[in-house]
């Protein structure tokens, strides 16, 4: 059953996403880029970064799975290497032979620029000879780095170096690589999206709970530096959620250290604080929760408003005054 439908999707190799240009009698989505695909050996998780000279690079790049592999397809790009590597990779294959079995079909492997990393830390990458200049890769231990139509022929190693040098998590260490590639010159067109997906490194059964970071800059001068300011808002968020959970399980402590955190992060977004402020509220914490709600209202007047709304969603009980408490925190 298996061998029919894998040979189902070999038979589909060629159907993906629309087109912009056709060579050779085939069409091909020109996004020359950038990219890094990694591994953290810590964890687990799996993750892809990219940065183009490309309208949305995002839905074409990148391709991750929880406990399978991550894929980085670009160059004159065929999208099929993603969801196909993934699927052999799911089935058993490394990410080596993965990459090798899909070279072997394709017709024009001499455009592609394709990377592959399973969940073991197996690599598989390949360049091919009509990759625009300067184009090349580095393949290191849980990482691969990849570039064409770049500036310079040592972007590529500047995204390697950087990625080991760097400390942190696999999210920092690959804006890091992102960072030094532009830093080295980068595409040779300029810029225009970036993506960054990571998943956990051990799957839940639902693919949307995998899923740590999965953010796209879609067009920007500078996608780069945009996908970090998202980086740090989306830890933001997390911070809040860790901090309900926390509050759920009846750990005060560590739901207020996780709401600070949050707002630490991204002390420029009021709406963490006003659901942190609620949230405390709620659960018996009244008098941290007044004082960010007082900061809440001092900053934007609007949320005094959305607070007189709430009773209505059934997201606050006003049966022993609770909505007059936390207005009389706006005078």
């Amino acid at each position: 059953m298996r061998s029919i439908i894998l040979s189902a999707l070999l038979l589909g190799f060629a159907a993906s996403l629309s087109y912009a240009m056709v060579l050779d009698g085939r069409p091909v989505q020109p996004v020359t880029t950038y990219s890094i695909v990694a591994r953290d050996p810590d964890n687990g998780q799996l993750g892809v970064a990219v940065q183009s000279h490309w309208f949305s690079v995002g839905p074409v790049v990148p391709w991750v799975q929880a406990g399978v592999g991550a894929v980085a397809t670009q160059s004159l790009t065929e999208i099929s290497y993603g969801p196909l590597g993934l699927e052999l990779m799911r089935g058993g294959k490394t990410a080596t032979q993965a990459l090798s079995g899909l070279l072997r079909i394709d017709e024009n492997p001499q455009w592609r620029q394709v990377g592959m990393i399973d969940a073991a830390g197996n690599r598989g990458v390949h360049t091919g000879r009509k990759c625009i200049r300067e184009a090349g890769h580095v393949s290191g231990e849980n990482f691969i780095c990849m570039a064409n139509l770049m500036e310079r022929n040592t972007v590529w190693q500047a995204m390697a170096d950087a990625f080991r040098s760097t400390k942190g998590d696999l999210a920092d260490r690959m804006l890091a690589a992102l960072e030094a590639a532009q830093a080295e010159g980068g595409d040779i067109r300029g810029r225009q999206s970036a993506a960054m997906i990571i998943v956990s490194g051990e799957p839940t059964g639902v693919p949307y709970k995998d899923k740590i970071f999965d953010l796209r800059i879609e067009d920007h001068p500078n996608p780069v530096k945009e996908l970090r300011r998202l980086v740090a808002i989306s830890r933001a968020y997390k911070f809040m959620n860790d901090g309900d959970e926390r509050l759920a399980e009846n750990d005060a402590a560590g739901a207020l250290k996780a709401y600070s955190r949050a707002m630490q992060l991204a002390p420029q977004i009021t709406e963490i604080q006003f659901w942190s402020a609620l949230t405390l509220f709620t659960n018996g914490r009244e008098e941290e929760a007044l004082e960010n709600f007082k900061q809440v209202f001092a900053k934007e007047k609007k949320w005094i408003e959305v607070v007189r709304r709430l009773p209505y969603a059934d997201l606050l009980k006003n049966d022993a005054g609770q909505l007059d408490k936390i207005l009389n925190a706006a005078e």
